[in-house]
């Protein structure tokens, strides 16, 4: 995994922007609490406070949901996930993995999008019709500069959704249980490299960051193949959505519940951990990213708190 130090920066840049246009795109659709009257029955009216996060397209959660059933429900859903994505990838059910993937990305973006359009009242539908080339090129023509241009823009939009589900508190008990799965996934089972070549490969399409690079062994491979139609492999650098997203998610919580500056802060710590990663990782071996994040965001939380 270790990468020259230009690739190593480009990621590290990609996920630092990523986590601050995150806390951005979660500021943007802060809760705003307002009272509604409800008819009753017997003719009285009450007065009934109502949360809303004026997220679009039908993603607000449901009104009082308690934060521990909503990390069971969280938990299940990543489950679900997992256990879907298997069973397809051992039947090849290619094309709905890409139309899977296409619709997240369009339902990602567009939320993304929206909160940093003015706010008006056809935001959101502006938000689908600019996200929609963009997840086509993205899932269907493979072009990279793309795939990294709208993974920035994803992660914030998936964070967004999750945010409202969450307290501190769950969200460290979310990261714990992925940093468990990773390391199990990595370097038990080796299921996350399975599911990173079968999507790079067959696929065409990853859910992460994604560069491809040559080192000198690649070049001179090119060199020597000159004029041949053979193929040439090339190194490539990656990191996990799921790497990206869950240090989001809890950044963006203590910013809600505390300040921007403390959310900042975690972010921060997440990135300096990453890159320690990086320094101690050797290339050519697969790393669970999740555990070392997450101590870096915990670090990082409890500098925070002592501001």
């Amino acid at each position: 995994m270790k990468h020259s130090l230009t690739i190593t920066l480009i990621l590290l840049g990609m996920f630092l922007l990523t986590q601050i246009i995150g806390l951005g795109v979660v500021a943007s659709y802060a809760p705003h609490v307002e009272q509604v009257v409800r008819f009753n029955e017997d003719n009285s009216t009450t007065l009934e406070n109502i949360t809303t996060y004026n997220l679009p397209y039908g993603m607000d959660p449901p009104q009082d949901i308690e934060p521990k059933s909503s990390l069971v429900s969280i938990i299940i859903a990543l489950v679900i996930a997992i256990v879907l994505m298997i069973l397809l990838m051992r039947f090849n059910a290619e094309k709905f993995l890409r139309l899977w993937f296409f619709l997240v990305v369009i339902i990602a973006l567009g939320i993304t999008l929206t909160a940093v359009l003015p706010k008006f009242a056809a935001a959101s539908f502006i938000a689908i019709l600019v996200a929609l080339p963009l997840a086509y090129f993205k899932v269907f023509k493979r072009n990279i500069v793309i795939h990294n241009l709208t993974e920035i823009m994803i992660y914030p939009g998936i964070a967004a959704i999750f945010v409202p589900l969450v307290t501190i508190t769950t969200a460290i008990v979310l990261l714990i249980l992925i940093s468990i799965y990773d390391m199990y996934a990595v370097w038990h089972t080796g299921f996350m490299q399975k599911m990173a070549r079968y999507q790079i490969k067959t696929l065409k399409i990853f859910s992460g960051f994604f560069i491809p690079y040559m080192n000198s062994k690649d070049k001179a491979g090119i060199k020597r193949q000159a004029g041949s139609k053979k193929s040439v492999k090339v190194s490539v650098a990656i990191l996990g959505g799921g790497d990206v997203v869950f240090p989001i998610i809890l950044a963006s919580t203590v910013m809600q519940q505390l300040s921007f500056w403390h959310g900042f802060i975690v972010s921060i710590g997440a990135t300096l951990a990453l890159a320690v990663l990086f320094y101690m990782s050797e290339k050519g071996k697969f790393y669970p990213a999740m555990p070392f994040i997450s101590i870096g965001c915990f670090l990082a939380l409890g500098i925070a708190y002592l501001i």
